[in-house]
Formats: structure tokens, C-alpha cells, sequence
């Protein structure tokens, strides 16, 4: 119905209060995920992560099919809430 939209998919992996602040938790030095089909739609989301909320780590994961993994992280997300007693928590990527 629509041919010519495109999807990216950010931000699911975190609080609310993260999402648009990520200075409120260590300094910012955590990640967030973008999937998405199109290269230039997912180079403008990281671009308004990165100047409209501060974002520093963008891990790009590939295409819209990969937002499902992201997704998956809901149930561990959920036992870390509930194990920490605070949701001002997110993941940091280490190589």
C-alpha cells in the first residue's frame, strides 16, 4: 500500500527517559540500535539521534529484519528491571 516507505526502527531497547537523554546514564556511554532497509533513512535517524538527543554509540545492525532481535531483549529487559529496581538502565557494546 505503500511502496515507497521507509522503515527504521530505534529506541526499543530502553526506557523512555533514556531514549531522549542518554547523558543520564553514564555519561552516555552506552548503545543504541538502528535496522532499517535504507541507507540514507537510517543515516538520518542516526543523525537525529545524535543531534536532537545526544546519542554517541549507534549500532547499525543491518536491515528491518534485524529489529526482531531487538525485540527479543523485551523479556531480559524486563528481569534486569525488575532485578535492578530501576529501569534507568541500557546495554554497552564491548569488543
Amino acid at each position: 500500500m505503500f511502496p515507497g516507505l521507509k522503515v527504521v526502527k530505534s529506541l526499543n531497547t530502553m526506557t523512555a527517559a533514556l531514549m531522549v537523554n542518554p547523558q543520564a546514564l553514564a555519561g552516555g556511554d552506552h548503545h543504541v540500535f538502528v535496522s532499517g532497509n535504507d541507507a540514507g533513512a537510517k543515516a538520518a535517524v542516526s543523525g537525529y539521534l545524535k543531534d536532537w538527543f545526544g546519542w554517541q554509540h549507534i549500532i547499525d545492525l543491518g536491515d528491518i529484519t534485524t529489529a526482531r532481535g531487538t525485540e527479543m531483549l523485551l523479556p531480559v529487559w524486563v528481569r534486569l528491571w525488575g532485578a535492578l529496581q530501576t529501569p534507568m538502565f541500557n546495554f554497552k557494546i564491548v569488543q
